[in-house]
């Protein structure tokens, strides 16, 4: 079976937000598979996606913390400036941790960790809805 959708996340703060339930819910057919694979991409340049700690959301507040820290705003040597101060650091943070995930699928649910769960990274202050081509493959 192959399914492909594009699903809209409705707009969110910056920062890293736990979208594993919400992904699932519109994939209902994935229960149907005994193996599979779903390939999860983000349309967008300025947001990411990765998978990280489910449980502790300071988990999440520290990956914020850190990215800011490490490709800080406003730097003398950016040259794409125009539409804001956040915005050329969304764009070098996306490409750090990618557009794309692929996750296995085992008894009609996602095989992640205990501890696990998709992360949409949200660059820019004021990013709005995202969207996301969710892939599903298996038998």
């Amino acid at each position: 079976m192959w399914l492909q959708r594009e699903i809209t996340l409705s707009p969110r703060k910056r920062g890293f937000h736990l979208v594993t339930d919400e992904i699932l819910r519109q994939i209902p057919e994935m229960t149907r598979l005994e193996v599979g694979l779903l390939n999860v991409f983000i349309k967008h340049s300025s947001a990411s996606l990765t998978i990280n700690e489910n449980a502790d959301p300071t988990v999440r507040v520290d990956f914020e913390s850190f990215f800011n820290h490490a490709v800080p705003e406003n730097e003398p040597y950016y040259q794409h400036v125009y539409e804001g101060s956040d915005d050329m650091p969304a764009h070098l943070k996306s490409s750090i941790l990618g557009a794309s995930l692929n996750i296995p699928v085992t008894r009609g649910d996602l095989n992640l960790g205990i501890w696990q769960g998709i992360y949409l990274c949200e660059h820019r202050n004021h990013g709005g809805s995202r969207t996301l081509v969710l892939t599903l493959q298996g038998e």
